[in-house]
């Protein structure tokens, strides 16, 4: 099967820039500001001016101080974003220390750092971040300058309302943060298995690119071969036998016909109108599939009928890769036995490919065929290739599914055992080239 990449998760993560950071920053800034002025100035308040302005002013330079050392566009690495993003809550545990902690209705915002966190970091990065804003949040809710209040009596809420606090505070931090790391590691894992995708089919497209330059290269190298071949036959009449030149311009002679009869080749194979390599019968694309995938210790048995002439489709690469991956994968999980069987009538064909293993977990059935769902219930895959239904999973259904098929998978009904998948099209889809030509697919974003 075609090599895929490997994907993000094995790589260190550089998906935060600078540049969106700083502008956070600046944001917070901004409303920091906003705020103390407001309760200070305009409400009348009494707080630590000094300190409170201080905090802000820390940020501030910051930002001014990694704009001017460093580009907007650069990517951070997880180590110097996490950085950044626990200076940012300690920073804000600050002014809430300086401002009444846990009573101050701002306290809320402690939980801005690890949503960017969630989002751009990495697990292990979150949990870290998560950590120390809950510690931040432990200590506000007992160590903490009074809220600023009016002159009257000192204004204090019940112990009982600053727990409640805390406990809300640390839920939705818990909440929050796993609910948008798991949406925003679906989109990643979606965006790598689209990208592995997008390389399957430009592989398949160069290939098909390559066919056309060797037709081109036959058409070229045509004339001169046949100027050299011609001019060899006429100066081996100008020689005797005995002559030893007369060897070597029999041995061009041979050579260049030999040449000749290569990019013959080479144009037949390329051409359209050969429709021995161009066309094949459902039965000759179940052969040409399965043969890579005998010799592995299983035993593949292939059945093909149906009601009339059978359907005969374009050698496709998108079916051969899609239906040769699912194959792949029954043959990773069977014990023993794999069964391949085309079925055809008037309007419909279908290909089910059936195997004697484990089957598939009931609690991933539903999500089979979306990226990196790799489990199979009771048994791991024969080779690491194999992979279990993940990512070449989802390329192969995507694959598939732009070819107009539809995909029904499930497990076979007892006293069987095993994975039961099975692709069907409609007869004309198989039929016509339209539908078929893989030039489709190399342009499916147009």
């Amino acid at each position: 099967m075609i090599d895929l990449p490997k994907t993000n998760a094995t790589r260190p993560n550089r998906r935060l820039r600078l540049d969106t950071l700083v502008r956070l920053r600046w944001l917070a800034v901004g409303g920091q500001t906003a705020a103390l002025l407001v309760v200070h100035v305009g409400f009348g308040y009494p707080l630590p001016v000094g300190p409170a302005f201080a905090l802000v002013a820390l940020s501030a330079w910051l930002n001014i101080i990694l704009k001017i050392r460093s580009p907007a566009s650069l990517r951070l690495s997880e180590s110097a974003a996490t950085l950044q993003l626990s200076y940012d809550i300690l920073q804000m545990s600050g002014l809430l220390f300086l401002t009444g902690g846990l009573d101050n209705p701002f306290a809320f915002l402690l939980i801005a750092p690890v949503m960017v966190s969630a989002t751009a970091l990495s697990a292990r990065k979150t949990i870290t971040l998560g950590t120390l804003a809950t510690l931040c949040a432990t200590v506000l809710a007992v160590l903490h300058l009074p809220l600023p209040w009016s002159n009257s009596p000192e204004f204090a809420l019940p112990a009982i309302y600053s727990i409640g606090t805390w406990i809300a505070l640390v839920s939705t931090l818990g909440f929050m943060a796993i609910y948008a790391f798991r949406v925003a590691e679906e989109a990643r894992q979606l965006a790598d298995a689209l990208t592995a995708t997008e390389l399957v089919l430009a592989k398949e497209q160069h290939l098909n690119a390559l066919d056309g330059l060797a037709t081109a290269a036959a058409h070229e190298l045509g004339t001169p071969l046949a100027t050299i071949f011609l001019a060899a036959k006429e100066l081996s009449d100008e020689f005797d036998k005995d002559d030893p030149r007369a060897e070597d311009i029999s041995l061009i002679r041979s050579q260049s016909e030999r040449c000749r009869d290569i990019l013959r080749k080479l144009t037949s194979l390329s051409s359209d109108e050969d429709t021995m390599f161009q066309n094949m019968k459902i039965s000759q694309l179940l052969e040409d599939v399965i043969d890579p995938h005998r010799g592995f210790g299983v035993d593949i048995t292939v059945s093909a009928s149906g009601k009339g002439p059978e359907p005969v489709g374009s050698r496709n690469a998108a079916i051969r890769y899609g239906l040769g991956n699912l194959l792949e994968n029954a043959v990773d999980f069977a014990n023993s036995r794999v069964e391949v069987t085309a079925v055809w009538d008037e309007k419909t064909v279908s290909i089910s490919i059936r195997d004697d293993g484990p089957g598939f977990a009931l609690e991933i059935l539903a999500k089979i065929g979306d990226p990196y769902v790799s489990v199979r219930s009771g048994k791991t895959a024969r080779s690491d290739t194999g992979g279990g239904l993940g990512l070449g999973f989802f390329i192969a259904k995507t694959l598939l599914e732009r070819t107009k098929a539809k995909l029904f998978l499930e497990n076979r009904a007892p006293p069987d055992h095993g994975a039961h998948i099975r692709v069907t099209w409609s007869r004309a889809a198989i039929e016509s080239l339209g539908h078929m030509d893989g030039q489709d697919f190399s342009l499916h974003k147009n």
